[in-house]
């Protein structure tokens, strides 16, 4: 004799409510939304997303989510611990790109930090998951900690440290013909500059270099991608020597959505002071050298300094080639 439709249809309700191996990731990861959301504001202003209020500890509470959801149903393993919880907060920073929330620099950067500090935090929850029988009242405790930390951080100034990148490389070509390389480089290729990781990461590539000298100045106009554009001030130089630059942004130097307002150069949180190129001659042609002067201006310059200094000495490897390469063929 068949089941009543009625038994069928309780039967189907009880499955929609038993508990999936993906429950804990999207408990962590809806949680995450919901806090970027709350920290949404303008870089400068309080509750953004450069803050340390969320930048860690709302992977630690993403982590905590997962591990306490899964411990619900039962015990997990430490490895479930450390790699849900670090999974949820990749999860995360990718649901938040795709939802147009955060821009792929930032992403990209976002996604070691996020997943190692979520799943150290899942470690921890699950050692007081195995210590206390249910850790619910605790966690609800931690739950406000952001919103109450990035009511306090909002007060703490940023530091504001200058740092260095220098690099070199032998070019066979005269001084001169480096010289003119580095004032116009026109019709730049994409395949010219890919290869610095900060244009594989969003960077706008850039398209081409104008120079003009007059009254006394000598000017450079950058056009990159996505109609970004500035100028490079020289502020001193010696034609086929030296030459040392500034920078000069206008308002609309960087149109909406052309580069995350996190990592803008001559923002908040980064910029690039000056960049100084020195020619010297050899016997078989020249060696160029470039220093670069930057800031880096985050409460966890820690974590931000070290990839900072990677992207910067890579770009200025990629420039030194492409300078060399356009001097080396005359182009």
């Amino acid at each position: 004799m068949s089941s009543p439709p009625e038994s069928v249809e309780g039967t189907r309700g009880s499955k929609l409510l038993t508990p999936r191996w993906w429950w804990p990731l999207l408990a962590g990861v809806l949680f995450g939304i919901a806090y970027r959301l709350l920290f949404s504001q303008p870089a400068g202003h309080p509750y953004n997303a450069m803050m340390s209020s969320f930048t860690l500890l709302v992977p630690a509470l993403v982590g905590a989510v997962t591990v306490v959801t899964a411990e619900w149903t039962r015990r997990r393993s430490w490895a479930y611990y450390f790699w849900t919880a670090a999974g949820a907060n990749g999860l995360l920073v990718f649901g938040a790109l795709a939802l147009s929330i955060e821009g792929l620099i930032c992403s990209a950067l976002a996604v070691p930090l996020f997943a190692i500090v979520g799943g150290v935090s899942g470690l921890l929850t699950g050692a007081l998951c195995r210590w206390a029988r249910w850790p619910r009242t605790s966690f609800y405790g931690f739950a406000v900690l952001p919103l109450a930390f990035g009511a306090i951080e909002q007060h703490i100034a940023l530091p504001d440290g200058v740092l260095t990148a220098e690099q070199s490389r032998s070019i066979a070509a005269p001084p001169a013909e480096v010289w003119a390389r580095l004032l116009s480089t026109a019709a730049i290729r994409p395949e010219e500059m890919d290869a610095a990781w900060m244009y594989r990461i969003g960077v706008p590539l850039p398209v081409s270099a104008t120079s003009e000298e007059g009254n006394g100045q000598l000017v450079r106009h950058v056009t990159m991608g996505k109609n970004i554009h500035f100028d490079q001030i020289a502020t001193d130089w010696e034609p086929g020597h030296w030459v040392l630059w500034t920078y000069r942004f206008t308002e609309d130097s960087f149109p909406p959505q052309a580069l995350d307002d996190h990592v803008r150069i001559g923002g908040r949180y980064f910029d690039v002071i000056d960049t100084e190129y020195v020619i010297e001659p050899t016997p078989a042609g020249s060696t160029l050298h470039v220093t670069m002067h930057y800031r880096v201006s985050t409460t966890y310059n820690w974590y931000v300094r070290p990839i900072a200094n990677f992207l910067v000495v890579n770009f200025e490897q990629t420039a030194l080639a492409f300078y060399a390469h356009r001097a080396e063929s005359r182009l």
